[in-house]
């Protein structure tokens, strides 16, 4: 019991406490939904994987200099899950060594991604973790990469033969938020469901901890206090990059939720799905 009261004091002295997980009450983000997605034991998990390698599949990443796509693309070698990894994007990426064998890379200019077609053929899984911020792009920009090249790649891809795409969003995605963020990640959303993948799995990740390779002193502040906060409650605020890419490349493996052909893994979800060993 005092451990939870040191729990509930330190997250209140922040602004973060509230009775329920999904935030306070100036919190732009909705409680966590009670739904949480079944989790397969470490041994079925395996089995997936293995009957998934044996099929020989091609992806591509989208956003693969990113933090969390660095990670992905990380994860996706060690377990050697697919037979060719293409990744798409404005430059290549300086990568050396028999680990990078499989890995073909593709230089397109999303401004005029259609000259680009080819290069979304031939893939059954696709991943985007595609974005900007709006202090690096502006508040046009920030819509141009985070919801136009999105939704733009994943038609091309649905073209090219993609069946099951896999999308990197944000914790309280909402296409009615005043909060522009937000409310530009609810209509990426929208707009890749609506194009009609046989799967399409949304990742809602909270605030990502990473290690960034260029940090500002108040970045570095803000990750040793959601560090901190990651420990008293870590599924609430805060995921670690690498288990946003364990959890996606998981869920890749698994079969898919029955009928359905859209599913949102929040950020509990991807907690529980990432740490599966």
């Amino acid at each position: 019991e005092a451990t939870g009261r040191a729990k509930v004091g330190l997250l209140r002295r922040f602004g973060l406490a509230a009775d329920q997980p999904g935030g306070g009450t100036g919190s732009p983000f909705p409680p966590l939904s009670p739904n949480r997605m079944a989790v397969p034991k470490p041994e079925e998990l395996k089995d997936f994987r293995e009957s998934f390698r044996a099929k020989k599949q091609a992806c591509f990443i989208l956003g693969a200099s990113g933090e969390t796509g660095k990670e992905l693309l990380a994860e996706i070698l060690r377990q050697q899950i697919f037979s060719t990894v293409t990744l798409i994007g404005r430059r290549k990426l300086d990568l050396e060594g028999p680990l990078y064998s499989s890995v073909k890379q593709e230089v397109v200019d999303f401004e005029k991604l259609d000259e680009s077609a080819a290069a979304f053929q031939g893939h059954d899984v696709g991943f985007c973790c595609l974005g900007t911020t709006r202090s690096k792009a502006g508040a046009a920009g920030f819509v141009r990469v985070d919801r136009d090249y999105v939704q733009h790649s994943a038609e091309l891809a649905k073209a090219g033969g993609c069946r099951h795409f896999v999308l990197q969003s944000t914790k309280g995605a909402d296409a009615s938020s005043s909060f522009l963020y937000l409310r530009v990640k609810g209509e990426v959303e929208s707009r890749v469901k609506a194009i009609g993948f046989d799967r399409c799995s949304i990742f809602r990740p909270a605030v990502l901890l990473c290690d960034r390779q260029e940090s500002r002193p108040s970045e570095w502040v803000t990750r040793k206090f959601l560090g901190a906060v990651a420990y008293i409650c870590p599924t609430f605020y805060s995921v670690p990059t690498v288990t946003v890419a364990q959890a996606m490349v998981n869920n890749v493996v698994m079969p898919g939720p029955g009928n359905k052909k859209v599913e949102i893994l929040e950020n509990a979800d991807i907690h529980a799905l990432g740490n599966i060993k």
